[in-house]
């Protein structure tokens, strides 16, 4: 299982559906659950949270590496093999404190662009939908 915890607003309904487009073909270990916190109290919830040897966090924020599709399914296969708990971290406009990307196991950008929240959900899912079929050796990805 991979929880989401997202800041910013639930609002829109076309990055939901596409999220759901991917998910609804993922299998154990890569179903994901979501958990939705508004923008000013993500912050401080991450600040108090504590970060578990048990759960490998995966930051999402432009001040992270940029890595291969492989690499981030190398970095989700890991985890499941270490029978880690994956928790991925989507920020709201501010990105995250340099305390919570410390306490990360992995800060990820995805480009060095900047992304709306619902278009950073979509691009997560669709790099766990990716990884998984990567990890099976599916058709959906290719070199």
């Amino acid at each position: 299982m991979i929880r989401i915890i997202a800041g910013g607003k639930k609002n829109a309904d076309w990055w939901a559906e596409a999220c759901a487009e991917y998910e609804k073909r993922l299998r154990k270990p890569y179903e994901v659950k979501w958990e939705f916190i508004e923008e000013e109290k993500l912050g401080k919830r991450l600040e108090d949270w504590p970060f578990d040897h048990k759960d490998f966090v995966i930051c999402c924020d432009e001040r992270g590496k940029n890595i291969s599709s492989d690499e981030y399914c190398s970095l989700l296969t890991k985890a499941f093999v270490d029978s880690r708990n994956v928790v991925i971290l989507i920020g709201g406009a501010y990105g995250f404190s340099e305390n919570v990307r410390e306490k990360a196991d992995f800060v990820w950008s995805f480009s060095r662009l900047v992304f709306p929240h619902a278009l950073a959900r979509v691009i997560v899912c669709e790099q766990i939908y990716r990884a998984s079929q990567i990890a099976i050796g599916g058709k959906y990805h290719h070199e």
